[in-house]
């Protein structure tokens, strides 16, 4: 553990403040548009922005970092966040606010492509799933800090937009000043669309479902907050209880996907999330019950992104994945731009409880089409799949493929001792 802190604590702790300045623009912008008198539709459109950008940016990056380095591509996305965060409230209009959330998106993929390459690179075979795990940590630290810091002003003002303008314009400073080699960048060719379609159906239809409802919880749960009538404590309280239940689920949920059928996990996993936005659809007036619905649907809903990358490595061979990585990525990011649109326009026709019906439906739609690949295909054999690998919406390709190494490696590892004391 201490020689990942050595090697990348510039990194870990960029990444942080970087989250904790994701965290608040993604809150802050939905009770600050309610304050400003803007629409839902309108709301969801900039939401949606930010995944357009994202989407765009992660084919972009790996471009620039071979063409000027990620100490350079890292510094330059970083300091285009800040800049974008300071200017929001100098134009409070949806189209000035779409237009940021597109190029702050874009930012992120880039910083997310140059940061998790890097880190993987200063791994090694020993540390990775150290590494990874601190980084995940990091990431979930920062982003449920970032609700925290939403009680320290008033969103009607300028100081919530300039706290992680700040933060932000921070997380490249222990980066530039760090003594830690850059790595020379490689990435694999990703696999087309249609290939990996071929290989696994449930895996591309359930990311872009997710996709959909990652983008809503990211988003616009802010947005259905101050729609409910909710306070700004409250909307903090309830958008952190998304992240700490994919922080808490996280880890058992991937135990138990090594140990018996994936599609079976999956179709659990997802009729669990269904319930849990049946519940906040329902008991939304009640404050606990919203909670508790927000605990379930996030605690079930991000570790399927994990799952659906596993099992679809779970037909892949081991040479392939990095390249199937980048076409998860993509498929997730296609359903990703829908998701905070889609979800407006329900709200827009049936009022905040939309945003619980929107989540709700996709999950039961994955449901029913994993029980129907359920009596297409048997299921690989224990000896057959992959290990499970702990990612997080939202990270690149590269990060994928980090986990992947880290997961393989530890099972390697594991089946030498094995063999070993046999």
């Amino acid at each position: 553990m201490f020689s990942v802190l050595s090697s990348a604590w510039a990194l870990l702790l960029g990444m942080m403040l970087l989250q904790v300045g994701n965290g608040m623009q993604g809150t802050l912008l939905g009770i600050r548009g309610d304050i400003e008198g803007f629409t839902t539709l309108e709301m969801s459109l900039v939401m949606s922005g930010y995944f357009l950008g994202f989407l765009f940016g992660s084919r972009a990056a790996p471009e620039m970092i071979r063409r000027v380095g990620h100490v350079r591509v890292f510094a330059a996305l970083a300091s285009l966040i800040s800049a974008v965060m300071i200017l929001y409230p100098a134009f409070t209009n949806p189209y000035a606010w779409g237009a940021g959330r597109i190029l702050v998106g874009f930012c992120f993929s880039g910083v997310y492509v140059t940061a998790e390459s890097w880190l993987n690179n200063a791994a090694t075979n020993e540390n990775r799933g150290k590494a990874l795990s601190l980084y995940m940590i990091m990431q979930m630290v920062g982003i449920t800090g970032a609700q925290a810091l939403m009680l320290t002003a008033d969103p009607g003002g300028f100081i919530l937009f300039i706290i992680p303008s700040v933060l932000i314009s921070l997380s490249f400073a222990p980066i530039l000043l760090s003594i830690s080699p850059t790595p020379a960048f490689e990435t694999a060719k990703p696999m087309s669309l249609r290939e990996i379609f071929a290989v696994s159906p449930l895996g591309c239809v359930g990311m872009f479902l997710m996709g959909g409802v990652f983008s809503a919880q990211f988003g616009m749960a802010a947005v259905y907050g101050a729609q409910a009538g909710l306070s700004v404590a409250q909307i903090s309280i309830f958008v952190a209880a998304f992240y700490v239940g994919a922080m808490l689920l996280q880890y058992p949920l991937g135990w138990l996907s090594d140990r018996m059928d994936r599609r079976l996990l999956i179709l659990i996993v997802t009729a669990t999330c269904a319930a849990g936005a049946l519940i906040g659809a329902i008991f939304g007036s009640v404050f606990t019950m919203l909670l508790v619905a927000a605990f379930v649907v996030g605690g079930m809903s991000n570790p399927l992104y994990s799952l659906l990358i596993a099992y679809t490595n779970d037909f892949l061979q081991y040479e392939d994945m990095a390249a199937a990585a980048g076409g998860m990525v993509f498929i997730n990011g296609l359903g990703a731009v829908a998701g905070p649109f889609l979800t407006g326009w329900i709200m827009g026709l049936m009022g905040p409880s939309g945003y619980f019906v929107f989540i709700g439906g996709l999950s039961a739609a994955l449901v029913v089409y994993a029980a129907y690949r359920m009596t297409v295909r048997p299921a690989p054999s224990r000896d057959e799949t992959e290990s499970y690998a702990a990612v997080s919406p939202g990270v690149s390709p590269a990060a994928i493929y980090f986990a992947q190494e880290a997961a393989h490696d530890a099972a390697q590892d594991q089946n030498e001792d094995e063999v070993a004391a046999v």
